[in-house]
């Protein structure tokens, strides 16, 4: 590859010095030489330069989801159900399989917060930009005026984490049992199956009810409570390591505005990048492909600049 671009480089800085030429016919040839091979250069010049960045080994690791409500009510309730659907239709165009924690349901069908886990190859590698404030303009059903309103709900995106990441002191560990219950509160358990941790130095609270067992929630409880001390450790080094650099997309910023969705245009937009797609309906359905591969090449270019 290397070669390849040394070689492309050549041809591409002779087609500038023939550019130059007085013979007309020339000058247009090398003119489109220069058309022809300047963003080809650039393309492998972008693959070279990933290649060299080393590999984070977080990518190969499975990933938990969090999707909570934000400002908006019902409807930003509404919007993480959305968000829910649309990571589970990506997760099986990817083949992943999806497991869920816990989910806490609105009152008109939407959803409140849900935390998920996506298993598969690279989960985290693929997701790990998708973290910050989700925005959605759309009319609402119960809207008579036709006004669009604005909602939003937070994405966390953090990697599974394994028990030599974090050590976890039980005694510092606060347990509650209760019933499951669902809409409205209703009970949906005749047993105390349900499972709430609170990790006491960092006031973490994390809780698990869909699992037939108590035992079961509290293996999936602690599984998400690892991977948010693990990532609140990532954090603190990201944070670090970007005053120093520009941190584009490598933040994971949970307080960032990153992507907007605006129903009545059929768009997406994602503010890091600039990119912007017509075509709502399709992403929305999973198809997520194009957002995640050019995160990823800003991210890696990010890296590579740094």
């Amino acid at each position: 590859m290397a070669t390849r671009l040394t070689k492309l480089q050549d041809e591409l800085k002779q087609a500038h010095e023939l550019a130059r030429d007085p013979d007309p016919e020339l000058v247009e040839l090398a003119r489109d030489d220069v058309d022809r091979l300047t963003p080809e250069v650039a393309a492998l010049d972008r693959e070279l330069g990933g290649l060299l960045i080393p590999h984070d080994p977080l990518d190969d690791r499975d990933t938990i989801v969090e999707i909570r409500a934000g400002t908006g009510g019902d409807e930003a309730a509404l919007f993480v159900a959305d968000l829910l659907r649309m990571y589970q239709r990506f997760a099986e165009r990817q083949g992943w399989t999806v497991e869920t924690v816990s989910l806490s349901e609105g009152k008109v069908g939407g959803v409140k917060d849900v935390v998920f886990k996506i298993r598969g190859e690279s989960t985290f590698g693929r997701l790990r930009h998708e973290s910050g404030v989700h925005r959605v303009q759309r009319v609402p059903a119960t809207e008579t005026q036709g006004r669009i309103h604005t909602s939003a709900a937070t994405v966390a995106i953090l990697p599974e984490a394994e028990e030599v990441d974090v050590k976890i002191d039980e005694q510092e560990l606060k347990i509650d049992v209760f019933r499951s219950s669902g809409p409205g509160g209703q009970s949906v358990n005749t047993t105390d199956s349900a499972v709430r941790i609170t990790h006491v130095p960092t006031g973490l609270v994390v809780q698990c009810q869909d699992q037939k067992s108590q035992l079961q929630n509290k293996i999936k409880a602690m599984e998400v409570l690892r991977a948010r001390l693990l990532d609140r450790v990532l954090a603190e080094q990201e944070a670090k390591r970007s005053q120093q650099r520009r941190a584009m997309v490598g933040t994971g910023d949970r307080s960032a505005k990153i992507r907007t969705y605006n129903f009545p245009q059929n768009r997406v937009t994602d503010h890091r990048i600039n990119l912007t797609l017509h075509r709502l309906d399709s992403v929305l359905e999973g198809d997520l492909d194009e957002i995640i591969d050019k995160l990823r090449e800003a991210y890696l270019e990010e890296r590579h600049d740094a």
